[in-house]
């Protein structure tokens, strides 16, 4: 596949200042699109110059799980803790001029942009996936909570927007996302501070909110989402900053609601990619990029640590 953008994400980030840093030989890029330039003898079904989306799971597609639509947590090619292997990290990722994928991991883009449709694979399908897992908190009169409007949150805002019939609360530590959040649909937008849990309280006359998303996953966003949950309400965590939700068998002051789930939301299954792709197909998604070129790829991974990507950064060769 000739690779016409590829976006970065704060996994990326991770990897190249977590404490396992990856080899010299190790590509990144877990969302990418791009054409296909050259196919195997065995390919059928695709043609060259075909606009693709490379899915984020590289699923087996045949064990249990996958048979069941949850290729997300795909027991055959899962590593110990369940995560099925992903481009970019493992295989070779999409942040170069070229890109070897197996025909079965390609959903076809149709009419959307294959420089800017590459997050799709992550920072849409995602955001998807733990909205999938909390729509039956929801309803009509519910309030859904957005925390962190980056490059995952102003997705969510979008899809609970075009999807649900929920009220959007979106949070954020900058203005510029929280106008963002706006932009994508958010009816309303709290500065993160002291005063946010109390907030969102009065937004809810005292109820608060029946689903959170945290796309950061800090201590202190955590802290937000539980002090904000209603009874029965839905907590899934998506950001990996590290954070720790504390539930006592019985409620006290600063923990969690009675019958409030929990659930650790991991990427997405083919269901939850194709969804994704329809709505970015007939407009009721779109993410907002900065793009960069290839060799601008230190400079968007600096600006990405330092907070000053407002949508998704993507690189493009």
């Amino acid at each position: 596949m000739k690779v016409s953008g590829a976006g970065l994400c704060h996994t990326d980030v991770s990897v190249l200042h977590g404490p396992q840093r990856p080899t010299p030989a190790l590509t990144l890029g877990h969302e990418t699109a791009g054409t296909i330039a050259a196919m195997g003898s065995a390919v059928t079904g695709w043609s060259e110059g075909d606009p693709v989306l490379v899915c984020l799971v590289w699923a087996c597609g045949t064990c249990r799980a996958c048979l069941d639509g949850r290729d997300n947590v795909c027991s055959t090619s899962a590593t110990a803790i369940g995560t099925p292997p992903c481009p970019g990290l493992g295989p070779a990722g999409g942040m170069a001029e070229y890109m070897k994928a197996p025909a079965r991991h390609l959903e076809p883009l149709g009419t959307l942009d294959p420089v800017t449709a590459g997050p799709l694979a992550d920072a849409g399908l995602t955001p998807m996936h733990a909205i999938n897992g909390a729509r039956h908190r929801l309803g009509a009169h519910s309030t859904a909570l957005v925390l962190g409007a980056g490059g995952l949150g102003h997705i969510a805002v979008q899809i609970l927007k075009a999807t649900t019939d929920a009220r959007i609360v979106a949070v954020d530590v900058s203005r510029d996302k929280l106008e963002t959040a706006t932009l994508a649909g958010a009816d309303e937008v709290l500065l993160n501070g002291a005063e946010v849990v109390s907030g969102i309280r009065e937004l809810t006359d005292g109820h608060g909110v029946d689903a959170a998303f945290d796309f950061v996953g800090s201590q202190a966003t955590l802290d937000v989402a539980a002090q904000s949950m209603a009874c029965d309400g839905a907590l899934r965590l998506v950001g990996a900053g590290g954070g720790t939700v504390t539930y006592p068998s019985i409620p006290r002051p600063r923990s969690l609601a009675w019958g409030v789930d929990v659930r650790r939301s991991y990427t997405g299954t083919r269901d939850d990619q194709r969804q994704v792709l329809h709505l970015a197909q007939i407009g009721s998604i779109a993410v907002e990029t900065v793009l960069y070129t290839l060799d601008e790829g230190p400079a968007a991974f600096a600006d990405l640590l330092n907070g000053d990507v407002t949508g998704r950064a993507v690189l493009v060769p």
